[in-house]
């Protein structure tokens, strides 16, 4: 069963399928150090990596296992990041979350406004009860969009994570359709210094 992957729209951003063209914005995001210090894979070297990625957001849709979605801001039409479902199971109504932002986009709302879309689309439309998040637990800014959107802190995973020989420890997230409230997001903060997050903590 195939799971089309969604366009969506908020006040100030565009959600929509990867295509071919993303690949060097996508490539830009994912080799830079700083955005994925606390991410579970090492930054990209190799420009091709983000062509297998795109490729690879294709495949999970045909087999109906997630969907991802390129972020573009409408002002400008900026990329500035992506956010997806993976691990979609039907049976359980469960899946995972996942986002990444560029840390130009950090510290102004752009990820829990993204993220919040991706939840409204994953409890509405999938009919999920359950949505999974992880982070580092050193990523605080991240922990604390998590926890904006209504997630609970569960418990921790220890040394769960070895990138480049730095071992770390993750938190697991969890959300539960009773717990999640759809009317709107939370209200975006005033532009401040920017807030570290490797998955894009804003």
């Amino acid at each position: 069963m195939t799971l089309p992957t969604p366009e969506l729209h908020t006040a100030r951003l565009r959600l929509r399928p990867f295509t071919d063209t993303d690949a060097a914005s996508l490539y830009a995001l994912h080799s830079d150090a700083h955005v994925l210090r606390y991410w579970d894979s090492p930054p990209w070297t190799e420009p091709a990596r983000a062509q297998r990625f795109i490729a690879s957001c294709r495949t999970i849709e045909e087999e109906g296992t997630g969907a991802r979605v390129a972020v573009d801001r409408v002002r400008d039409g900026a990329f500035i990041g992506w956010c997806g479902l993976t691990s979609w199971n039907p049976d359980f109504r469960s899946a995972s979350l996942g986002y990444v932002l560029d840390a130009a986009a950090w510290g102004r709302g752009y990820a829990t406004e993204t993220a919040h879309a991706v939840l409204r689309w994953a409890f509405d439309t999938l009919d999920l009860n359950r949505v999974q998040a992880e982070t580092d637990t050193r990523n605080v800014a991240s922990a604390r969009v998590l926890e904006k959107l209504g997630f609970v802190r569960e418990g921790t995973l220890r040394e769960d994570c070895v990138v480049d020989g730095d071992v770390s420890d993750s938190w697991v997230f969890g959300l539960l359709r009773r717990e999640w409230h759809p009317m709107s997001p939370p209200a975006p903060p005033v532009p401040a210094n920017r807030t570290a997050g490797a998955s894009g903590g804003s």
